[in-house]
């Protein structure tokens, strides 16, 4: 299985990218970035891009896939309305049209978040554009979508987020979100449980194509053992 991923160099992303990497059914991991990583694997193969919006000068090295997993994302503080829209919405579209052009039955696993707002006509900005992008998503004909709306993160086997302000918060909850797990399970997920939840989309579908920050953990408990485990 060949898969494509953008935004590995994230912390949703780091952890989807290491699930895939250690999964011996996976073949190859297309790693689609703006800057190099500096991360090396026999399986991986970093593409740099600068322009997310025409991906026309690497279509060759973008077929022959079989899934995407679609973890880029950016703070909304600080970010005016239309450059959260192009980063969130318009670079998403952008791949997705690229990639269903090349794999006509491709699957698409997009990394959204809690409390995305899909009536696209609510008062939070961040909320607005995440709605209008999954349904730009869900309407698309892939061979299947899954949309995953992930709640707090915890980063585990050294992943870091880049976003500054989200180091500081990390770095000064982590001794308590550990224990908060016992008390909020479905919603703290680990960068481990999100990476492999969302590559047992790609790989195996789900019941349901929205899956909300407390499905997670019920998706990882339905994977066989051996699926569950190999990591």
């Amino acid at each position: 299985m060949r898969i494509v991923i953008f935004g590995s160099s994230g912390m949703v992303g780091q952890g989807a990218l290491r699930e895939c990497l250690r999964d011996p059914e996976i073949e190859q991991v297309v790693s689609i970035v703006r800057a190099p990583t500096g991360t090396t694997h026999e399986k991986l193969r970093e593409i740099v891009r600068k322009n997310f919006l025409d991906f026309t000068p690497i279509e060759s090295q973008l077929t022959g896939l079989n899934a995407c997993l679609y973890c880029l994302g950016v703070t909304s503080s600080g970010t005016s309305e239309e450059s959260y829209t192009r980063i969130t919405c318009e670079f998403t579209i952008a791949a997705a049209n690229t990639l269903l052009k090349l794999n006509p039955e491709i699957s698409f696993v997009f990394v959204s978040a809690t409390g995305a707002d899909s009536t696209e006509r609510g008062s939070t900005m961040w909320a607005r554009v995440k709605g209008k992008t999954e349904n730009a998503l869900l309407a698309m004909p892939f061979r299947s979508v899954y949309v995953f709306r992930p709640a707090m993160i915890q980063p585990l086997d050294g992943i870091k987020s880049k976003t500054k302000s989200y180091r500081i918060v990390y770095g000064l909850v982590a001794p308590f979100l550990s224990a908060a797990r016992h008390f909020w399970p479905n919603y703290i997920s680990t960068t481990h449980e999100l990476g492999k939840a969302l590559l047992a989309a790609a790989k195996r579908g789900t019941e349901k194509r929205t899956i909300e920050a407390g499905q997670i953990r019920e998706l990882l408990e339905l994977l066989p053992d051996s699926a569950r485990n190999h990591s």
